[in-house]
């Protein structure tokens, strides 16, 4: 059992349950008590177009950049231009945003009603929950570090599966908690990102989530600049203050050792149904 803490907004401490069979953590956090304030700060970057700090401008480029990374991605798994693509956890709606513009039919979920309204500003249809989309079924389904937030993971899988087309592509990015940056940073590891990110996955909970849902886990791939995001952060946790290059030797490190060990700071599961 982890204790760890939320230094990004609340200040509290949480309390990670390890589950030995599927080399999963699980945050402690009361089902009863809302998440809703855990999420409604300045500092949750994903929920806003913010350019103000030096940070925030960085985080937005390198945005543009994996945004057009991922569409890539997704122009390799499916050779058809004319299919649907559901964004669940869309945010802002910059990735969706993207894809309408290459011609993609795109629907996003977002339940932050501010970051709904940021994207739907955009011209985007944005659904504020997954039941809310009816008798629509998708080519892909993409969840750009989502899955972690759900209270209950395989539910929310097996909802997905109900609107995935036969064949239909489920991509999905977490962080991994056998990287060297999260081994490095150990408690002041970003990522753990309590208790907003309610599980805390490896590359064995997907081979075994993929078996558990009958899915075929067709590709792992890395996201790079994750490590160097995650190190600068957790450099500020642990010491104060961002120490831009430090956080950034660290980042480089993880990329170097995950050459060799596979494990990188987050990974993306490519699972077809």
């Amino acid at each position: 059992m982890k204790q760890v803490k939320d230094y990004n907004i609340s200040q509290e401490e949480f309390q990670l349950i390890y589950h030995a069979d599927l080399d999963l953590y699980q945050t402690q956090f009361n089902k009863f008590e809302s998440l809703d304030r855990y999420y409604e700060s300045e500092n949750y970057i994903s929920h806003t177009d913010s350019k103000k700090s030096w940070f925030d401008k960085m985080y937005q480029m390198v945005k543009t950049f994996t945004i057009k990374s991922k569409w890539c991605l997704i122009k390799k798994n499916i050779q058809n231009k004319n299919i649907t693509i559901l964004d669940v956890g869309c945010g802002t709606g910059d990735f969706l945003k993207a894809g309408k513009k290459n011609g993609f039919n795109v629907v996003g979920v977002e339940p932050n009603k501010n970051a709904r309204a940021l994207a739907e500003k955009k011209s985007l249809t944005v659904k504020s929950d997954l039941s809310e989309i009816n008798n629509i079924q998708f080519d892909v389904i993409t969840l750009w570090h989502v899955l972690e937030h759900v209270p209950d993971y395989n539910d929310y899988i097996n909802q997905l599966k109900k609107i995935l087309k036969p064949n239909g592509i489920l991509i999905i990015a977490v962080p991994n908690f056998n990287s060297y940056d999260a081994h490095h940073y150990k408690n002041y590891w970003a990522a753990w990102d309590v208790p907003r990110h309610l599980w805390h996955f490896s590359k064995k909970t997907f081979f075994k989530v993929s078996e558990k849902h009958q899915l075929k886990l067709i590709h792992i791939k890395p996201m790079y600049f994750d490590s160097f995001y995650v190190s600068l952060l957790s450099e500020e946790y642990k010491s104060g203050t961002k120490k831009l290059f430090k956080g950034f030797l660290i980042g480089l490190w993880s990329n170097f050792i995950g050459m060799w060990s596979k494990e990188y700071s987050s990974h993306i599961y490519i699972l077809k149904k």
